[in-house]
């Protein structure tokens, strides 16, 4: 059977899928602010979001002028707390733009515009995932790239060193999707936590973490593209330097992994 045939047949499979998917299942759309849209009001967006139940595979759509105003997805709720903009997770700004929630968890929302932030400006919603409606599965271990093994300080491990020691060493990497990073460290004294915003990581405050390990010998697959953060629960001892960020890149993709990804990715926004 030639290549040609080979991807003509998985493309069949694959939108017949899509199809059998979107017709069983169905979302909910939610004009954010209803009437008003997407503007500076104080309190208004917490007492929307009040009495509504937000399921994976639900939107968002925030409309408002373009030329004033965008949508600013953040990570953390202490960037939503202080209307920090400065490391966003996504940003919106075609005046209407439609979110899909596509993972349960708390998504935080806000105007980079700080004086509008402060002033009522921001969102945040908490994402459940409904049993009856199927998500996309995750994606397959076999399409990641079997990526490199990154021992975290090199052969000084995970430890306290001085403050700016993991910043120099994760500067000096290239990290793509499918790389691992391990970490070794005495588990009696110390741990690892993965927590997800910026203003987190430069607090030292482990109150939200991601993922937490505590083997001694942690090994975590980088699945996800863009900013990882990881840190000491021991506030002196993250205080102190032992806190690590990298950036996380795709690795270049052949074009049958490409076609694949985007097959993927089209179901995921319609589900």
């Amino acid at each position: 059977m030639s290549t040609k045939t080979k991807i003509f047949g998985f493309m069949l499979v694959m939108i017949t899928t899509f199809m059998i998917l979107l017709s069983c299942c169905s979302a909910t759309v939610y004009k954010v602010g209803d009437s008003d849209g997407w503007t500076a009001k104080d309190g208004m967006y917490r007492e929307w979001a009040e009495g509504k139940e937000f399921h994976v595979g639900d939107s968002l759509v925030f409309e408002y002028d373009r030329n004033f105003n965008d949508v600013t997805q953040v990570s953390g709720a202490l960037e939503l707390e202080y209307c920090d903009s400065s490391s966003p997770k996504a940003v919106y700004n075609t005046g209407h733009d439609v979110v899909t929630l596509k993972e349960p968890g708390y998504h935080h929302f806000m105007s980079s515009n700080q004086s509008q932030c402060t002033s009522g400006q921001r969102l945040d919603v908490l994402v459940v995932h409904d049993p009856s409606r199927p998500i996309p599965p995750p994606l397959p271990r076999k399409i990641l790239p079997l990526g490199k093994t990154y021992k975290v300080g090199d052969s000084e491990g995970w430890n306290v060193y001085d403050s700016d020691f993991y910043n120099k060493w994760s500067e000096e990497k290239q990290l793509h999707v499918g790389d691992s990073l391990l970490f070794e460290y005495d588990n009696e004294a110390n741990d690892v936590l993965e927590i997800s915003g910026d203003l987190e990581f430069k607090a030292c405050d482990p109150t939200s973490p991601v993922a937490v390990h505590k083997t001694g010998h942690d090994l975590v697959r980088l699945t996800e593209p863009g900013v990882h953060y990881f840190i000491s629960s021991k506030t002196s001892h993250c205080e102190a330097g032992l806190k690590l960020r990298v950036v996380v890149n795709f690795p270049k993709l052949s074009p049958i992994n490409r076609l694949i990804r985007w097959l993927r990715t089209l179901i995921s926004i319609q589900i």
